[in-house]
């Protein structure tokens, strides 16, 4: 596979206007289907959960682009592939293969144990407390508000800011960058040129501000980390690394509790059975990551060789997408209704937050955050509804997110 060569592709929705329809049409022309990213980036998209799982697991598969991506040096002649860059073209644990990954992994992953999750859970449940607070006065007499600016977002948002020591002044500019990271809508070069120079500007700054005035706070941490063999973060995987926990630390959980209240909101039945405690609120999240996973494809994966996958093969040096909606609503895996929101199904084996090496390291403080959020809302406000109808409710825009970009509810019975 070239840029050159006269192979059908099918081309992803940019917006991601509809996911899981998008998911079922690929589905339906094979295991495997060769697709076209944002900007004309040449790809493969595995469809089903049993391929993407293997796909992941295999060690022939990977995440390192200078490597392994054979397109990776003609980048710079398309100039409307530089959107990429802010996921490939970084060096952190998402993008490196073998030792290499190890290595960082080895150097971040303490930093996110589970005892230090759960010593965070009270700040969680204040935060949440302070912010039903806030919505229950701007919802008063009926009023419309949007859940996700009230809730959703700046929960998580606050939290790891916290955890990362971002200083209140440089809050904003972080949200921004990560939603211009997040957006696929635009693959011009200059929303490329605006992503990396964000990421030098905000994210630098944050390093030099924990630099001059060390805290007890995870930048501070990553940038004194060192492995017992005195190994540590250079300046470039520490920005990186920086670009990718905090990023994926607050992003994906406003997309999972946006997702959960939309669904509950949208099969009362089944909010009434969580209500009265005949489904956990635990198998609600899972079954919310399943159908509307926060991230519904990752770029990017790399064939080491050339791989088998039904009667395809994927060329070595092929791009390949990560894509854990289309797994997620495999009928073969999950029954002919996987495209519909069951939280009773008991759907713990979805693939959202990754699986083997790559697995997500912040999963447990999303859970945390998540199953703090959720209860005590539908807690607070028993009569809570949609202020708009299913179908208003507007996708961000991006093929990689998924999630909603406004979530307009009432409070009244």
């Amino acid at each position: 596979m070239t840029v050159t060569d006269r192979i059908d592709r099918f081309a992803i929705d940019p917006f991601g206007a509809d996911i899981a329809e998008e998911s079922a049409r690929l589905r339906a022309l094979g295991p495997i289907v060769p697709v076209e990213l944002p900007g004309g980036i040449p790809a493969w998209a595995p469809t089903g959960y049993d391929t993407l799982k293997e796909l992941i697991l295999d060690p022939q598969v990977s995440k390192d682009p200078r490597l392994h991506w054979k397109l990776w040096p003609e980048i710079a002649e398309h100039p409307s592939w530089g959107w990429i860059l802010g996921w490939v073209g970084v060096v952190n644990m998402l993008s490196t293969y073998g030792a290499d990954h190890t290595r960082l992994r080895r150097l971040v992953a303490p930093s996110f144990t589970q005892r230090r999750t759960e010593m965070m859970r009270p700040r969680v449940e204040a935060i949440t407390a302070e912010l039903l607070d806030a919505l229950d006065a701007d919802g008063a007499g009926g009023a419309v508000v949007d859940l996700r600016a009230g809730l959703a977002h700046p929960l998580p948002m606050r939290m790891i800011c916290e955890l990362f020591g971002v200083p209140e002044e440089l809050r904003e500019a972080t949200g921004t960058l990560i939603a211009a990271i997040m957006d696929t809508s635009d693959p011009s070069p200059e929303h490329a040129a605006f992503v990396q120079q964000q990421i030098g500007t905000v994210l630098g700054a944050l390093i030099a501000h924990r630099r001059a005035h060390p805290g007890d706070d995870l930048t501070t941490e990553l940038i004194r980390v060192r492995d017992e063999d005195g190994d540590r973060l250079s300046d470039e995987e520490l920005l990186y690394t920086l670009l990718l926990v905090i990023g994926a630390g607050f992003e994906t959980t406003v997309n999972l509790i946006g997702n959960a209240v939309v669904a509950l909101l949208t099969h009362p039945e089944q909010l009434r059975a969580v209500r009265s405690g005949e489904i956990g609120w635990d198998a609600v999240i899972d079954e919310t990551l399943r159908v509307h996973p926060s991230i519904a494809s990752l770029p990017l994966r790399f064939a080491v060789s050339d791989l088998k996958v039904g009667d395809v093969t994927v060329p070595a040096g092929d791009a390949i997408i990560t894509t854990y909606a289309a797994a997620g609503l495999d009928p073969v895996h999950y029954g002919p209704d996987a495209h519909t929101f069951d939280a009773s199904r008991g759907a713990d084996d979805h693939l959202a937050f990754g699986i083997g090496v790559h697995r997500c390291i912040g999963a447990p403080l999303a859970r945390v955050e998540a199953l703090t959020a959720l209860p005590a809302l539908f807690d607070r406000f028993p009569g809570l509804r949609l202020a708009v109808g299913e179908d208003e409710l507007r996708q961000v825009p991006s093929f990689i997110a998924f999630g909603w970009q406004e979530i307009p509810v009432r409070f009244g019975a």
